[in-house]
């Protein structure tokens, strides 16, 4: 299984900002431990996305100054980082590998990058630690070199699609579907082809049967030729920004139906990381390994599914 990283890619972040950085690095790390106990995962540099794959989603002016360094003082703090070349440079990397695994996944099956998941991204905003919104990039990418026609987004983060959904608005060639926390970020939520908003502090069964219900849904009014999985870490009981109840078993069964129903419709996924904000950054990481694992754990039976098309 073809995995993405951008970890080499570093981003210095001011002492005690609460994004995680290091999730990533942590995460290549573990499962360069997995392959070494016989895990067939293969780790591959992304390329890094270029301006022709960026104005197919992104705004040429919101460009301009993303690359020019004149955002503004508020936009900059829309997206929570401090702009620098160091910035650009992961951005780029981090929506290159979700280019390169959608058009893997469609190859082999299943594919992943191991970061990613920058949904809050609009046509001409940054927010939330997303300067380009990389599935939204990858999926139009995609479809200009005619490899697909119909791309599913299964949002699992525990933060709406706000960006996501407001790309593809007026866009019946991407259904967004997005389980998230009615009460979180962002505040204002643009509305997805299908939303499911979960109160706070809900909890695995409750979760589980919303997704279940919403995948039902999402399949009977569309036909995917390939899945964007945002697999957010942030749904975790423990997490700061999550509101949400959902054990690391609940997750690993969240993976387990997005997986299922994707192998039973016969749509290869590209899974992308999203967030995770847990005090304890190995926790974070073991939720994501989990993924991953789950995932390379299946590739034959994705890889089935080619063949048998």
């Amino acid at each position: 299984m073809q995995l993405y990283p951008c970890d080499k890619y570093r981003l210095l972040l001011p002492e005690g900002h609460r994004f995680p950085i290091q999730k990533y690095q942590i995460l290549r790390h573990r499962l360069e431990e997995d392959v070494e106990a016989g895990e067939p995962f293969v780790f591959i540099e992304p390329h890094a996305a270029n301006d022709e794959e960026l104005r197919r989603v992104h705004c040429p002016q919101y460009l301009g100054r993303v690359f020019g360094g004149t955002l503004t003082k508020a936009e900059i703090q829309r997206i929570g980082f401090p702009w620098s070349e160091d910035l650009i440079e992961r951005s780029l990397r981090s929506t290159g590998a979700a280019v390169d695994a959608g058009v893997t996944a469609l190859r082999d099956g299943i594919a992943a990058s191991l970061a990613g998941g920058t949904h809050h991204a609009g046509t001409n905003w940054g927010e939330g630690f997303c300067v380009f919104n990389d599935i939204a990039v990858a999926a139009r990418e995609i479809q200009d070199r005619g490899l697909v026609h119909n791309v599913l987004v299964i949002d699992c983060d525990v933060h709406q699609g706000n960006g996501t959904a407001e790309i593809f608005a007026n866009d019946d060639t991407v259904y967004t579907l997005s389980i998230h926390g009615a009460k979180n970020f962002p505040l204002r939520k643009y509305p997805s082809s299908l939303d499911v908003p979960l109160a706070d502090g809900t909890s695995d069964e409750i979760y589980l049967s919303e997704l279940e219900k919403a995948l039902g849904i999402a399949f009977s009014n569309f036909q995917p030729q390939l899945i964007f999985y945002i697999a957010g870490a942030d749904p975790f009981i423990g997490d700061r920004l999550g509101r949400l109840d959902i054990s690391q078993e609940g997750l690993g069964r969240r993976d387990t139906l997005v997986f299922k129903t994707a192998l039973q419709h016969r749509v290869p996924v590209a899974i992308v990381c999203g967030g995770g904000y847990c005090n304890d950054i190995v926790t974070i990481t073991e939720i994501h390994r989990a993924t991953m694992r789950q995932a390379v754990a299946l590739e034959s039976q994705f890889a089935m599914i080619l063949k048998s098309k």
